[in-house]
C-alpha cells in the first residue's frame, strides 16, 4: 500500500516524546509503515571504529553515535505548503494519474 507521506515532505511530529517538532522525512520504510524525520527520534548506538586491512588507523571513528529513528508515519502530519500548518492528505485522479491534494487549503502538494 502507497503512503501519502513521501521522501523530502516536510512533516509535523503530533504524538510522542517529539510531538511538535518539525523536519524533513529523510527515508520512508513502507513495509513498517514508518518514517525517518531529520533531527527527530534521536537514538544512540554504539559503535566500533573500523578498519581496513593493511592499514594502521581506523577509517571510520568509534564511539556514541546518534541518529535518527523510525516514526509510524500515524504520528505524523504533512506541513501545508501555503499556511504552514499540518494538514490531512487527500488524493485526486485526473487522466490517470494521482496527485496529493492539502485538505486544509485545497492546494496539490506535487
Amino acid at each position: 500500500m502507497a503512503m501519502k507521506i513521501r521522501r523530502g515532505d516536510e512533516v509535523t511530529v503530533i504524538s510522542g516524546k517529539d510531538r511538535g517538532k518539525s523536519g524533513k522525512v529523510l527515508r520512508v520504510d513502507l513495509a513498517k509503515q514508518r518514517v525517518f524525520v531529520e533531527g527527530l527520534n534521536l537514538v544512540k548506538r554504539h559503535q566500533r571504529a573500523q578498519q581496513t586491512p593493511g592499514s594502521d588507523r581506523p577509517d571510520t571513528a568509534g564511539g556514541v553515535i546518534e541518529k535518527e529513528g523510525p516514526i509510524h508515519v500515524s504520528n505524523v502530519m504533512l506541513i501545508d505548503p501555503k499556511d504552514k500548518k499540518p494538514t490531512r492528505i487527500g488524493i485526486e485522479r485526473e487522466d490517470g494519474k494521482r496527485f496529493r491534494v492539502s485538505r486544509r487549503s485545497g492546494m496539490r502538494i506535487d
